[in-house]
């Protein structure tokens, strides 16, 4: 089996790569065949937990801190760990079990100049410390395996390039894109957002700067997120077909609730809201306030809470914002010391803390929940050293220990009895995942002195206050789990695969007839 590869190239980022993989996926899962999804790299601080994946690798770099035996060169190896959540989405809408090689580099940034890398699910600091261009050529035999093993497997495999294919500047050291595309021959897609303008300058200056043999390649340029009459583009299309020889095989009408998280940290800020008067209303709830800081991790877990009725989701970076919320969450980081300290400079600490005080209910998920403490500890150099050891925001008699093994797993486990806001989640089950470093635990002194943290979940995953309106954890995933959307809200939100119908449907109907087989045909 040497499966056909279709690739989803951008001429920018946020062009709808990402959707437009996933819709792919279940487009050609549906004609009965066997599909994987893949991207070479992808920088995300958005990430999900994979299960182990026998895999056979040539490459030369072991992964840092793996728990298995690493047997050099061709070694088999269990893998498991993180790829970025859109690989992981995409991989359930071509209905296949998510694994690290659908994902083999994943660059996750933890300031403006320093990513951790993690190649193959795990992090490796041997590579983080390389210089980026001289990276490439390390990691190239990783994705080459691992895509060449996707082929041997599938029949279709859809591949997202990263950014655009034409930025010059990076053409010679790519691993992700181009150089992607012709190691597998890959039959491109090149998307443009027609509403930011300049499509068609984009799709040609994107076309004009690839060498002859990659321009080759691209089979369709794709016009997505159109608002109006599609015939007002005439002659445009023919025209740009006159100069590449490329023809625009689909208009696609924008789509603003098509129910996949937004990828690569970019969302809407506008609130979003369902109409209706179900569970939220009922259990008090409306507005839910998420802090969107600037290494906010993981944001596409609270994609659900956009379509239950009642809920009105709205993302904050200022006090102002936060005026009138019913909830205040503090979500996912990956640098959660310096987040901490940009909440501090924007006066969100003191809002979140009036908002408690006032009884307002807090969530604190993951870096979140460690915020949520009176400190953080990093003696292990986690975070910049200037920020690692911090105050917490005071809200849990908690102290977080920040480690140098990183836990990255799948768990399940059940809420203990809760009070206060959070009491409908008492006895609920629940599953997600975790990607942290360190544990949190009750402060000794202040539970010696009577102030102890109540056990919300199990081996230290989540507390609460003794009010009962603060609540932290380190599961995430929650509101992707039914039962949680139903315990908090009597609600629930669409169903992925309804979601993933729903992208298939879309491309059906939008691109130009008989495309999308053509693309796999021999």
């Amino acid at each position: 089996m040497t499966a056909r590869c279709v690739m989803v190239l951008g001429t920018t980022s946020g062009a709808g790569k990402s959707w437009l993989t996933s819709a792919l996926c279940r487009y050609y899962a549906r004609q009965g065949l066997k599909v994987a999804p893949f991207k070479a790299q992808n920088m995300s601080n958005n990430a999900r937990v994979v299960a182990p994946t026998l895999h056979r690798s040539r490459g030369s770099l072991p992964p840092e801190g793996a728990d298995f035996p690493w047997d050099g060169p061709a070694a088999n190896r269990l893998l498991g760990g993180e790829i970025g959540s859109a690989q992981y989405f995409q991989a359930l809408a071509a209905r296949t079990e998510p694994e690290v090689r659908m994902n083999p580099l994943l660059l996750k940034p933890e300031a403006d100049t320093r990513s951790q890398v993690v190649l193959m699910g795990q992090v490796n600091a041997e590579l983080g410390n390389m210089p980026w261009r001289g990276r490439s050529e390390h990691v190239w035999p990783h994705i080459t395996d691992a895509l060449d093993a996707l082929r041997a497997e599938n029949d279709v495999v859809v591949i997202e390039g990263a950014g655009s294919p034409a930025e010059i500047n990076l053409h010679a050291s790519d691993i992700v894109n181009m150089r992607v595309a012709r190691h597998a021959q890959a039959r491109c897609l090149l998307i443009t957002d027609i509403d930011r303008g300049g499509a068609f300058a984009h799709l040609y200056g994107t076309w004009a700067l690839l060498p002859e043999d990659e321009r080759a390649l691209i089979r369709g340029f794709v016009l997505n997120k159109f608002r109006g009459d599609a015939a007002l583009l005439a002659p445009a299309p023919q025209m740009l077909r006159d100069l590449t020889g490329v023809p625009t095989v689909a208009t696609l009408p924008m789509w603003w609730r098509h129910g996949l998280p937004e990828e690569d940290g970019v969302f809407d800020m506008a609130p979003t809201s369902t109409a209706g008067h179900g569970g939220g209303s009922a259990h008090g709830l409306k507005t839910i306030a998420v802090v969107a800081y600037p290494r906010i991790s993981n944001l596409d877990e609270f994609q659900p809470l956009k379509n239950v009725p009642g809920v009105r989701l709205v993302w904050v970076r200022s006090p102002a914002e936060c005026v009138g919320a019913d909830w205040i969450v503090l979500p996912g980081s990956k640098a959660t010391a310096a987040d901490l300290a940009w909440l501090r400079a924007q006066g969100l600490d003191r809002a979140v803390a009036a908002h408690a005080a006032r009884g307002g209910a807090v969530l604190g998920v993951c870096g979140g929940l460690q915020m949520l403490g009176e400190a953080l500890i990093d003696t292990h150099g986690i975070e910049p050293m200037e920020l690692g050891n911090a105050p917490g925001l005071g809200l849990l008699p908690l102290v977080t220990q920040f480690a140098a093994q990183k836990t990255v797993r799948h768990t399940q486990s059940r809420f203990a009895a809760l009070t206060g806001a959070w009491a409908a989640l008492s006895g609920v089950q629940a599953a997600g995942y975790e990607i942290h470093h360190g544990q949190t635990l009750p402060h000794a002194a202040m539970a010696a002195a009577g102030d102890v943290a109540r056990q919300a979940l199990p081996d230290g995953l989540g507390w609460q206050n003794a009010q009962g309106n603060v609540l932290g954890v380190y599961l995430h995933g929650l509101f992707e789990d039914p039962r949680v959307l139903h315990a908090l809200f009597g609600a629930s939100a669409p169903t992925l695969d309804t979601v993933f119908d729903g992208l298939a449907d879309f491309i059906t109907t939008h691109f130009e007839a008989g495309v999308l087989d053509q693309l796999i045909a021999p």
